[in-house]
């Protein structure tokens, strides 16, 4: 759903910019939060894969494919502020490295990419779980709901996006229709992907999953040939192995998915591009400003062979998306290190102690 320069004009252009900056402002705030010694490392690992999988467009209809978006699964796994950064550095790094969106549309991309994804999909992943039995099990059905639901809410933000701005004068009605149709087809494979996500890492490392913080397993004992729980025994965390571990797992899976995979992923448009061509909202679409990028189209330039040409610029931008990431979450979790050290939070925490 990578809105290319072109689409919408440059006044709502500017606005969704004004708006993307202050998400991200607060979101910077919000992850020293949300970032610990534990999640940090993680966000940087979580933008790579996201960027990774959105490499792997999957036929959702006739002649038309989807990617993930990301939102959901940045939200849940690393909490919803770092979420928003997380998809906004995939988007910076793709529009600026891959000519895949626009740049005067990185506004756009981020507000209806990574801020609606994100915001919609965390609301509903927290109204699940609260209402679900506190297991694993329900992480991972929560995550899907609230995944397949962010997708065909993003397309909504973009039919009002280009209902305030589009460039050339289309349906609304008729643009609404196929963009939501498409992308609830999409948000069925951005679920999929999202909860077999989120469930794999919650089975090796529960701790390291912001929307499971809380879950723990009560002390069992067997008693007579059959599990009980122990009166009053405090519940004790799950077995954790290192982070360096799942860090290190995901970094080459992500490698792998981005460097080889890809290469088998839907050439088909995605659902954007498809109701832009049937609907006629790419008429005066403009050529990216990184279209004579090395890495433009997500291949190497000069390298002839497809294959190896994809194949290395899929594990480049890994590598460059999981530097750019972890360099701002390690500011990010330094800058909350550095006030709960500071002579005023010092002073404050004496003053409770007192």
């Amino acid at each position: 759903m990578h809105v290319p320069d072109g689409f919408i004009n440059a006044p709502v252009s500017a606005v969704t910019g004004v708006v993307a900056a202050g998400a991200v402002a607060v979101s910077l705030k919000g992850a020293r939060r949300e970032l610990d010694e534990r999640t940090a490392p993680l966000a940087g690992l979580v933008a790579a894969f996201i960027f990774a999988v959105q490499m792997l467009n999957f036929p959702v209809a006739a002649g038309t494919s989807g990617h993930l978006l990301g939102g959901a699964l940045a939200a849940i796994l690393v909490g919803p502020f770092t979420g928003v950064l997380c998809v906004s550095v995939v988007l910076l790094m793709q529009g600026i490295l891959f000519a895949d969106g626009g740049l005067t549309a990185l506004g756009v991309n981020i507000t209806d990419m990574a801020i609606v994804t994100t915001v919609v999909a965390y609301a509903v992943f927290r109204g699940l779980v609260k209402v679900l039995p506190r297991t694993r099990r329900s992480v991972t059905v929560a995550s899907f709901l609230a995944a397949l639901l962010s997708v065909p809410a993003a397309a909504v933000a973009f039919t009002l996006l280009y209902a305030a701005g589009g460039t050339t004068d289309v349906s609304i009605g008729k643009v609404a229709t196929a963009m939501v149709g498409v992308h609830v087809l999409i948000g069925i494979g951005e679920a999929v992907i999202t909860a077999l996500t989120v469930g794999a890492v919650i089975a090796v490392r529960p701790d390291l999953v912001y929307g499971a913080r809380g879950l723990t397993q009560k002390l069992r004992l067997r008693v007579g040939g059959e599990l009980v729980d122990v009166p009053g025994a405090a519940p004790v965390p799950a077995a954790a192995r290192s982070h360096r571990t799942v860090w290190a797992a995901g970094l080459l899976t992500s490698l792998v998915l981005a460097g080889f995979v890809s290469f088998y992923a839907s050439a088909d448009p995605d659902g954007l591009e498809k109701v832009a061509t049937d609907q006629g909202i790419d008429k005066k679409a403009e050529e990216h400003a990184a279209a004579d990028s090395p890495l433009a189209d997500y291949g190497v330039e000069d390298v002839s062979d497809a294959r190896i040409s994809g194949g290395l610029a899929g594990a480049i931008g890994v590598g460059v998306t999981v530097v750019a990431g972890s360099s701002v979450f390690w500011v990010v979790r330094r800058r909350r290190t550095d006030d709960d050290t500071s002579p005023t939070s010092t002073t404050t925490s004496l003053t409770e102690g007192v």
